[in-house]
């Protein structure tokens, strides 16, 4: 008998990405999706969702959520795309605005979500989870409210909870008064208990780690990292103590959708040759001179002090003075997006800076460059680096979380490797790693491409990882 699991995440691609969360909800639940595993998707129904997905949806139920001292209105709404089918939560009130995120209500509209997931298991039709698959703090609170509020309906003792983490970072803290007034478990002291952080405030990616059965995360080095003080974010004693609960499963990409053959100019690993032409092109889209023997660097991120950006600061002068390119995509900060603006300015030849969210640029770039940068403080796991070597870029990574477990630093002794790396947070020594790298492009022009082979030739596709986690699914099902 095939497994019944409800996905749920704030955003999912197609319907609303702000970063990569959504591009795992958008690709791993059809992956799980098979004879085994009926996987359906639970998401807010966020005001960014296209009219073109919103005008499709139809009304499946309508009903009160209880929340706190509250009884709100909730509509469940759903689309079928693809083999998928979603569900959609409707309330205006909490998910009519003009963000995803970003405001002063947040952990009451996420405890609003995360409550109404498992009210609506009353009302669907055709459908009950054995496992609810929950995914950063937004939806912490679904094994919370299942375990205190839910657990004396006999169905819902029967349902399994696995959490994700994408990002330690962030947690959901907020003041202790939202225990009772939002959450309706001021009585509750188990749920105060583990719910407390701090002198008087609640967690509830804390509550999570506590209340489910088992916690993911998106590779395996982040989830040693985590258990550590350096990486723990103040969590890493509670999930040291659950470390028999806990596994990193490494993040996959659409390789479909991230295809050298699906390029401005189609190319693949047997031939290179249109990536060359890949690179002309983008160079004058952007105003960079063409120069088809300059490596062109890209760096496509977030603009914050995470993704490592402090270390490009460091060195970017010097950078200008070697013959390279650098061309970067990303919004952020106020600091980095000035900074890089000003850099762009002083050195238009050298560098192009598009202050903006733009993934058509983003998959062009990935096609034309040479060398992608991602010098992370620390990373979940990345999907850059993936993107970049499907399109035979080679990635210059910090060896970090899942970096470290996607890329394989070049080895000058024995030809192995997908990309190049470093150890340490500092300027000097990814400095000192690029130089090094732009002395083999220009030297040595059989061994790049080999390594741009060997890149290319990486299995990141969602098929490893989908089967981990249908062996994890069956795992804590036989718990």
């Amino acid at each position: 008998m095939a497994m019944n699991v409800l996905f749920a995440a704030f955003e999912a691609a197609p319907f609303i990405k702000t970063g990569g969360l959504g591009d795992v909800a958008g690709s791993l639940p059809g992956a799980l999706n098979n004879k085994s595993c009926n996987v359906r998707v639970i998401l807010p129904k966020l005001r960014q969702i296209p009219e073109s997905y919103r005008s499709q949806m139809e009304t499946l139920c309508v009903f009160q959520v209880p929340l706190g001292w509250r009884s709100q209105y909730c509509g469940i709404q759903t689309l079928k795309v693809g083999k998928i089918q979603y569900y959609f939560v409707d309330n205006e009130f909490y998910f009519g605005r003009d963000a995803a995120y970003g405001y002063g209500d947040d952990p009451e509209r996420v405890a609003f979500f995360s409550k109404a997931i498992l009210e609506c298991l009353q009302h669907l039709p055709d459908f009950f989870p054995d496992i609810i698959h929950v995914n950063d703090w937004h939806t912490a609170l679904v094994p919370v409210f299942l375990h205190e509020q839910y657990w004396g309906m006999e169905q819902y003792r029967s349902i399994r909870t696995i959490f994700t983490i994408h990002n330690l970072k962030f947690q959901g803290i907020c003041g202790e008064f939202a225990l009772g007034d939002i959450l309706g478990l001021h009585e509750c002291k188990n749920a105060a208990d583990q719910l407390h952080w701090g002198y008087d405030a609640i967690n509830f990616m804390q509550g999570a780690l506590y209340y489910s059965d088992f916690v993911t995360t998106v590779s395996p080095s982040y989830a040693e990292e985590i258990c550590t003080s350096a990486y723990g974010e103040g969590l890493d004693g509670i999930l040291s103590q659950r470390r028999d609960r806990l596994c990193g499963i490494l993040n996959a990409i659409d390789t479909a959708k991230f295809s050298p053959k699906k390029a401005v100019v189609p190319f693949s690993k047997e031939d290179l040759s249109g990536k060359a032409a890949c690179k002309a092109q983008l160079q004058a889209e952007l105003g960079l001179p063409q120069k088809p023997d300059t490596p062109l660097l890209i760096l496509i991120s977030r603009l914050t002090s995470q993704k490592g950006l402090d270390l490009l600061a460091g060195c970017l002068s010097e950078l200008a003075g070697q013959d390279m390119q650098l061309a970067i995509l990303g919004t952020g900060d106020d600091y980095y997006q000035r900074l890089l603006g000003n850099y762009a300015a002083a050195f238009p030849d050298k560098i192009a800076f598009r202050c903006a969210f733009d993934e058509p640029l983003s998959c062009r770039m990935y096609a034309g460059a040479d060398i992608l940068l991602m010098p992370s403080l620390f990373e979940p796991c990345g999907l850059s680096q993936m993107i970049a070597m499907a399109y035979g870029t080679l990635p210059v990574v910090r060896e970090t979380g899942g970096l470290r477990d996607s890329v394989v630093p070049y080895n000058m002794y024995t030809g192995e490797g997908t990309g190049f790396g470093f150890r340490n947070a500092d300027s000097r020594e990814l400095r000192d790693c690029l130089m090094g790298i732009f002395t083999l492009y220009s030297t040595a022009p059989d061994v790049w491409k080999q390594l741009q082979t060997q890149a290319m030739g990486q299995d990141f596709s969602w098929r490893v990882s989908a089967n981990a986690y249908r062996a994890l699914y069956r795992k804590v099902l036989k718990r």
